[in-house]
């Protein structure tokens, strides 16, 4: 017995003399503890690919799906294996390969605990960005978390106490080949749709949920799956022929010199109206400037694709027209603003933060803004801080309107706010005391400082917004304001807040969809804009995605709009919300699965997504 574990357990390469047998298996009894400790790196991934679901039920649910256990598994242990041939030592091969996997796999519990979305292959392309962000928000340390990372560590020990086998050349190079040519195999079964939906683990999920979608298979497997998608892929069936064609058979329109406004548009970092949910005590009425705003404007339901985070998907569906959130922007893309442009307005906007974020330096610019102001550029030095509120925000934004305004040539303003960005605080009240906003005495002191820290800042912002209006209110020239909420706010670790007020998220109904995903906007316009329009801009407008918000304002101020928006008309009309999550909204209010429609519904989908993708990849403005 102790000749066995000399041999086997502390020993680089088998003992001369021993039977050709004895050295074999001393080579599979280190490949197998080399694979045992990779194969725990993957069991700690999953751990925590459970998110804040259950870990008891769903872990459990992982290890009863043999073929979704393999795909999470696998890359660990090819990759050790890799590295392995690589290092010749086991421990290191587990160690090195543990780096990666740990990294995304707790990249993606934090992601998912704070914004209720899975880390994709695309999100490496702003890694940068999200580890600025990431500074902004509370790290905790869970019992799931330290499991986690100890399982992973005994893994890691396990070689490095008992497969101390060092390979020769020759069986490094060959098991290098292997693990390669493996590796390559797999590549289409995990770039397969087929097998995607086939290999899923919903028992205590739900079904409706994208993001439950994505945790029931694991983390590893369904992040490989999306590599394929972190460059925008064509829609099923896309012909970039019949696209040109039917934008062919349009012609921009031209607007009318009489009909000319100003536009100034502005996306409000998680405004959404709360007070729609009978379950919160308010101690005072935070939107009040807000609703009487609503009652001398043209407003509606905004239902977004993003919640609690992700603010560009909305900010760049309502500029450009195209729903996708995975466009890639390095050069100039068509958008609306360029439209105007070529109508011989003039294009700017503010965000009172930095201009790394979601990278807009640049690509604001692609999407044709003449002029953009950041934190770098002009708030740092007012606000004496990275980022401004709103006060400042407002009204720096307000004077440069109404500079530019009379200038000559009409003006397209679009900003996007700061003030309202999670999370907010669990022990301190920014705005007063907790009292002063919110009753709710049944609920944890920490959520109820949330939920005032945030009814506080809408408040505010109601405020400001109003205050804005008023100056526009009193300008001769013509101003129409467009305001909308990005997202619902985030409440919380795991919707803590929501779920405490009974708000149900789960999307299985219409109105918990409506609750998940829905904002207001609301369209106003100064009397020298109602003169110029013929109307007074009030009323209820229909329920919309942010792809079609623009073209319900063209509509309203009476324009024809570019040749991509008259193309798409007849689905907004048919269709006026259409979800990235694979749901629609029909003319009559009701809310279908995109794969249920038939006939002429589904035609306009098809269209709709053929022309957003050649939009996205055939850049139709002026640049000079």
């Amino acid at each position: 017995m102790k000749r066995f574990f000399s041999c086997f357990l502390f020993q680089t390469r088998p003992e001369d003399g021993l039977s050709r047998g004895r050295r074999v298996l001393f080579w599979l009894w280190n490949a197998a503890v080399t694979a045992a400790g990779a194969a725990a790196v993957g069991l700690a991934s999953l751990l925590l690919a459970t998110g804040s679901c259950s870990a008891r039920l769903l872990f459990v649910d992982y290890l009863c799906h043999p073929v979704l256990l393999l795909l999470n598994l696998l890359p660990p242990l090819l990759l050790t294996a890799l590295l392995y041939a690589a290092a010749g030592r086991a421990w290191l091969a587990c160690l090195l390969a543990a780096l990666p996997v740990l990294g995304l796999s707790v990249g993606n519990y934090y992601k998912l605990a704070f914004r209720d979305d899975p880390v994709i292959a695309s999100d490496l392309l702003i890694l940068g960005e999200a580890g600025k962000m990431a500074g902004q928000y509370h790290l905790f340390l869970s019992p799931k978390l330290a499991l986690a990372l100890l399982g992973a560590a005994a893994g890691i020990a396990l070689p490095a106490l008992f497969a101390r086998g060092r390979p020769g050349r020759g069986a490094r190079a060959g098991t290098a080949a292997a693990a390669l040519a493996l590796s390559a195999a797999l590549i289409p079964v995990y770039g397969s749709d087929r097998v995607y939906s086939e290999n899923t683990n919903l028992g205590h999920l739900n079904q409706w949920s994208s993001t439950h979608q994505y945790v029931s298979r694991g983390l590893l497997y369904p992040f490989l799956h999306s590599v394929k998608d972190a460059m925008p892929n064509p829609p099923e069936g896309y012909s970039e022929q019949e696209a040109a064609a039917l934008l062919a058979g349009y012609e921009d329109g031209e607007i009318p010199e009489n009909k000319k406004v100003n536009i100034v548009g502005v996306m409000l970092e998680a405004f959404a109206d709360l007070s729609v949910y009978d379950s919160i005590e308010f101690q005072k009425d935070v939107y009040a400037k807000y609703h009487a705003l609503e009652a001398e404007s043209y407003t509606g339901n905004l239902l977004t694709n993003i919640f609690a985070g992700g603010t560009v998907d909305t900010e760049r569906a309502f500029l450009t027209g195209m729903a996708p959130s995975d466009n890639n922007y390095r050069g100039n893309t068509s958008s609306y603003p360029w439209y105007l442009k070529s109508q011989g307005y003039q294009t700017s906007g503010d965000h009172p933060s930095n201009n790394w974020f979601y990278n807009r330096l640049n690509v604001n610019a692609y999407l044709g803004f003449d002029e953009y102001r950041f934190s770098e550029d002009h708030y740092k030095v007012l606000a004496g801080a990275d980022t401004a509120f709103d006060n400042l925000f407002f009204s720096e934004l307000t004077s440069s309107v109404l500079e530019k305004t009379g200038s000559g040539a009409p003006q397209f303003s679009f900003s996007v706010s700061y003030q309202g960005h999670g999370p907010y605080s669990t022990d301190v009240c920014w705005w007063g005391g907790v009292d002063d906003f919110v009753g709710n005495h049944d609920l944890p002191q920490e959520q109820r400082t949330i939920l005032a820290n945030y009814l506080g800042s809408v408040m505010s912002t109601q405020y400001y917004l109003s205050e804005m209006v008023d100056a526009f209110r009193a300008c001769e020239e013509p101003i129409v304001v467009v305001a909308f909420g990005d997202h619902k706010p985030w409440l919380g670790n795991g919707n803590a807040v929501y779920d405490a007020l009974g708000i149900d998220l789960s999307r299985m109904s219409t109105d918990s969809f409506y609750h998940y995903w829905g904002t207001r906007y609301l369209i106003w316009a100064n009397d020298a804009a109602r003169e110029a329009i013929g109307h007074d801009m009030t009323g209820v407008g229909p329920d919309l995605s942010p792809c079609f918000l623009m073209s319900e304002l063209f509509a309203q101020l009476g324009w024809e709009g570019d040749a991509y928006m008259q193309a798409v008309e007849p689905c907004r009309q048919a269709l006026p919300m259409i979800h990235n999550g694979g749901m629609c909204l029909t003319s009559g209010g009701e809310l279908v699965r995109a794969a249920d429609l038939d006939g002429e519904r589904a035609e306009l989908v098809r269209r709709f997504r053929n022309l957003e993708y050649y939009r996205a990849h055939h850049f139709s403005g002026k640049t000079g």
